[in-house]
């Protein structure tokens, strides 16, 4: 009985053991859409990545933010993109298909009911590299009609590694975007 009791203490001990508290260093921006330009705070961000850009996408049609992204990606910024691959089939504006053209990988993740993250990792990894998370999707209706918000996160490069293995997990995962052929599936 004892033996059991301890096994199922140290099973408990280590049930959320990614969920370690991180130092809090860096810096920290917080806006609130409509009233915070957040969709301008993402631009300004994805013109100051000098080497990655990590996006993880429920959601993209936002052609201004696909637009940085494909600034960044002629800049010579390694941009890779993963999004939901049932929010590409519903929506007809997802911009996945015109960052696929343009050479941008993507990846599309299947095995989630949803794969509702919404990040983007700019030079995960520097020392000074950022998160940028929230509830805000990377829809012009996030910026113009919806009440979100969004943080962005700087120079704590545990929490920015952090994600980055999280966006590696989910990559291994996913499949690569083909065009239609993934749109029908």
């Amino acid at each position: 009985m004892r033996r059991l009791l301890v096994a199922l203490l140290c099973a408990c001990a280590t049930v959320g053991a990614g969920a370690a508290a991180i130092p809090a260093t860096g810096t920290v921006e917080v806006l609130f859409s409509p009233w915070d330009d957040a969709e301008g705070a993402i631009i300004r961000n994805l013109g100051q990545a000098k080497h990655s850009i990590h996006v993880q996408a429920f959601l993209l049609t936002s052609r201004s933010i696909a637009k940085g992204l494909q600034d960044a990606h002629l800049r010579g910024v390694k941009v890779k993109v993963l999004a939901d691959r049932e929010m590409l089939n519903k929506g007809e504006n997802s911009l996945l298909p015109k960052l696929a053209a343009a050479g941008i990988p993507v990846w599309l993740e299947t095995r989630y009911t949803s794969a509702h993250n919404k990040v983007i990792l700019i030079d995960a990894e520097d020392e000074r590299g950022t998160v940028i998370t929230g509830s805000y999707n990377f829809t012009w209706s996030a910026q113009a009609r919806n009440a979100e918000n969004l943080l962005i996160l700087q120079a704590n490069p545990t929490l920015t590694r952090r994600y980055l293995d999280n966006w590696r997990r989910h990559r291994a995962e996913a499949q690569k975007y083909q065009g239609a052929t993934n749109e029908q599936q």
